[in-house]
């Protein structure tokens, strides 16, 4: 029986387990589980993969994405540009394990916002600087996107506190996409701070919360006539992507 799961901590909010587990019963796969293992420390990790010597894939979610690539023994170009891992691929020959990280994240992200995308969507906002964060950055990258993050972090490059957004800033960045768990159930009445009230239709507003489908970040975008879209399309295709690398000899 080949065993698949998601690393994290807290692991209550997990689509991935319920997601897999449709997966196997709709296409009929018998001889795969999928199960969550959470976490308090990362140096639980390596027990996880000792432990259950029929684990060949792993998801990796908050607040693990970066602090699990010390761990691995290799790890494919684009996360490692990224600096962010949720697929890991565990290889075993006899008693020697291989560990090879990839990010699924920058597939999901790309092919479920470009068709958002018009002429005008030069400059984003991104909310949050977390693991998550780095995808959507190398992605804005690579479609010639400029943009700046809001952190409550210590400020990095290109980085700017929440108070620092004004409603021209807004007016300036027709991509806004929160990158925060703010706003998921079950605390549906926060959102980030931000003057919504500087929205347009000229907008887009891109969520990475996916329970519930419409947070108060995008319900608050398309009260002022933006478009907008959650996180679940994302998912949907980092998790195929990730069955497929776990299936793949190519990777």
């Amino acid at each position: 029986m080949k065993q698949f799961g998601l690393i994290g901590y807290p692991l209550g909010h997990s689509f991935s387990k319920g997601y897999f587990a449709e997966k196997f019963k709709k296409e009929n796969i018998t001889d795969c589980i999928y199960d969550n293992y959470p976490i308090e420390n990362i140096g639980l990790f390596k027990d996880i993969i000792n432990k259950n010597t029929n684990i060949v894939g792993l998801n990796v979610t908050i607040p693990y994405k970066e602090q699990v690539i010390p761990f691995l023994n290799e790890i494919d170009i684009e996360a490692k540009e990224i600096g962010a891992v949720n697929t890991v691929k565990v290889k075993r020959n006899g008693n020697t394990v291989i560990l090879k990280g990839f990010n699924t994240d920058v597939y999901g992200f790309e092919t479920s916002l470009k068709p958002m995308l018009e002429k005008q969507h030069q400059k984003a906002l991104i909310l949050g600087t977390g693991g998550a964060s780095k995808a959507i950055k190398f992605i804005l990258r690579k479609l010639g996107i400029s943009y700046i993050s809001a952190s409550i972090e210590e400020l990095k490059e290109n980085e700017i506190r929440y108070s620092d957004i004004t409603p021209k800033l807004i007016s300036e960045h027709l991509l806004i996409i929160n990158a925060t768990p703010l706003g998921t159930f079950p605390k549906v009445d926060t959102c980030p701070d931000i003057p919504y009230n500087a929205i347009t239709s000229q907008h887009v507003l891109f969520d990475l919360v996916y329970n519930p489908d419409v947070t108060l970040f995008l319900k608050k975008g398309r009260d002022n006539g933006a478009k907008t879209k959650n996180g679940l399309q994302m998912l949907h295709l980092q998790a195929e992507r990730a069955w497929q690398i776990w299936n793949s000899p190519e990777f």
